[in-house]
């Protein structure tokens, strides 16, 4: 049993309203507290592909990789247990999702540290649920309610479009850069001389537009687009689907679901898992890395300059180079010999 997060622990003080109760646990879930938690059932619903890898051994079907909920897997949960999330428009987005398929009076706690922003649940709920908060511990906030108005979830009202350059950008709510191209990708993009070709997997790839750019300038292109999150997955491939491209769409945990080789990799990897810090995934980007790339192959990444991954370039490959430099990130490049 993994250690439970202190949200996780400021739900466990209050285990006496779940005892008799159908559960449904989602939005940030970073542990197993459902595997352990004493109720009538427990389900999961969670976007993060890494999080069903754990979980799906342990729950079987009673746990779902999805970036929205379906009807019939929580129509019959009576509780729901809410994890904040960082982003607050991801909340608003899964949330009135929830609500739409959850039953009247189901009772909802929201539970999530402070500086998540998990004081804002309480005006976001407004109309949906008369929140109060019923406990304050390990830094963390819990607020209960009952759902007394149902919301009317509209996928297409949640879409965020923009371009960049002549690539069409889809995301959703919590995907990275889901308003304006971030500008460590705006960068990575620029080191990338035309013309590209062989086979590319855009690691980490978001909303896609790392990928669709490049495919659009480069048509025989072959694109694996990855990422461990279900809303960025797709996203992304609705992102190709508006710019008239194909692609494979992998779920996977870093490289845990990548059985190909590639003649690129190219990636502006996360190095926060929630709102705590964590090089892990960028880590395993880098250390893995050549077993997925064909000999010559080009492994690419953006980073905040501060972050340590030139020794991590160097063991894995061998050596790198950095192509572009600036206040702010860097660009590095590492070859398969």
């Amino acid at each position: 049993m993994s250690l439970l997060t202190p949200a996780s622990e400021v739900i466990q003080r209050h285990l006496e309203h779940f005892a008799d109760r159908h559960v449904i646990l989602a939005g940030d879930i970073q542990d197993e507290l459902a595997v352990v938690l004493d109720a009538a059932s427990v389900r999961v619903l969670t976007n993060q592909y890494h999080q069903w890898q754990v979980l799906e051994p342990l729950l079987k079907d009673n746990v779902q990789f999805n970036f929205i909920a379906e009807a019939d897997f929580i129509a019959k949960c009576n509780t729901l247990i809410y994890f904040w999330p960082k982003n607050k428009q991801e909340a608003c987005f899964q949330l009135d999702n929830l609500c739409t398929y959850l039953p009247a009076d189901c009772d909802i706690f929201i539970v999530g540290e402070n500086r998540s922003g998990v004081k804002s649940a309480e005006k976001i709920m407004e109309g949906i649920s008369t929140l109060k908060k019923i406990d304050s511990a390990r830094r963390c906030s819990l607020f209960y309610g009952a759902l007394e108005n149902q919301t009317a979830f509209e996928l297409n009202q949640w879409w965020r479009n923009y371009s960049f350059e002549d690539t069409q950008v889809k995301a959703l709510p919590g995907v990275f850069s889901q308003d304006d191209l971030d500008m460590g990708s705006r960068l990575l993009l620029s080191t990338l001389e035309q013309p590209i070709s062989g086979s590319l997997l855009d690691l980490a790839c978001g909303s896609g537009i790392l990928a669709a750019n490049l495919g659009q300038q480069n048509p025989e292109l072959k694109l694996t687009l990855s990422d461990v999150s279900a809303t960025a997955l797709y996203s992304a491939a609705e992102t190709l689907k508006a710019n008239q491209l194909e692609g494979k769409i992998i779920a996977s945990n870093v490289y845990s679901e990548i059985n190909d080789k590639f003649d690129w990799i190219i990636t502006n990897p996360p190095f926060h898992d929630g709102i705590h810090t964590n090089y892990s995934a960028a880590e395993n980007m880098i250390m893995q890395a050549p077993k997925h790339l064909k000999s010559g192959g080009r492994f690419r990444m953006v980073a905040n300059a501060f972050l340590p991954y030139a020794d991590l370039l160097d063991k894995a490959f061998g050596g790198h180079i950095v192509l572009l430099k600036t206040g702010k990130f860097k660009v590095y490049e590492a070859t398969k010999r």
